[in-house]
């Protein structure tokens, strides 16, 4: 909801490397009734067929990484920008503006007394100047890697690379103003949020 001045809502940003269980922890929230806005899910959504990204991206890269039904092949685009920075960074400059406005049209539609703004890639985007306070989720790094190869099948290999390409875990946990403790079961989750819900109302409450 909009505070009493008319400001945007109040937003905690939700980061975490791979495998760290960051979906396991915004299903939580979204539990006790808090809007989640999930940046992997809005950048799938700018690229879907009709949208201008999805013309640029044909346009630039070809009609090899659209699929049968029209959509863009993930794991074409993927293989062409790999090894190619040039490319890579053609492909964000199109993508991170049109991701960003989109996630703060949501922040603006939240009806929730705060809402969570998921980006895996929060602090190494330098997205976390669009939130109130950035939540962490964090295991040590051999359980994020045991976690991403029973979760994804992806090859050791694949998952190292990608977490050395995020922030290491110093680096998000020196941006952390909350820190959820993932190294344990699942039910260790449930009282950490509960407890930051009840912050977080306050916080928002004060706007």
């Amino acid at each position: 909801m909009m505070s009493a001045t008319g400001q945007r809502p109040y937003v905690v940003g939700l980061t975490g490397g791979i495998g760290s269980g960051k979906t396991a922890v915004s299903d939580k929230f979204a539990e006790l009734g808090i809007d989640i806005i999930d940046a992997d899910i809005i950048a799938r959504q700018v690229v879907e067929p009709g949208t201008p990204a999805l013309k640029a991206i044909t346009e630039h890269f070809g009609a090899a990484v659209i699929d049968a039904d029209g959509r863009l092949d993930r794991a074409a685009l993927r293989q062409r920008i790999f090894s190619d920075e040039q490319r890579r960074q053609w492909l964000n400059k199109l993508l991170h503006p049109a991701i960003r406005l989109a996630m703060q049209e949501a922040i603006h539609q939240s009806r929730s007394p705060y809402c969570i703004l998921a980006v895996p890639l929060l602090i190494e985007n330098g997205l976390d100047g669009m939130v109130n306070r950035v939540l962490v989720v964090d295991c040590p790094e051999h359980i994020q890697l045991e976690r991403a190869l029973a979760r994804d099948g992806s090859t050791e290999q694949t998952i190292r690379g990608i977490m050395a390409s995020q922030a290491s875990r110093e680096q998000r946990l020196a941006k952390a103003d909350d820190v959820i403790d993932n190294s344990g079961p699942l039910s260790a989750i449930a009282p950490q949020v509960l407890k930051l819900h009840q912050a977080y109302i306050e916080f928002s409450a004060r706007l």
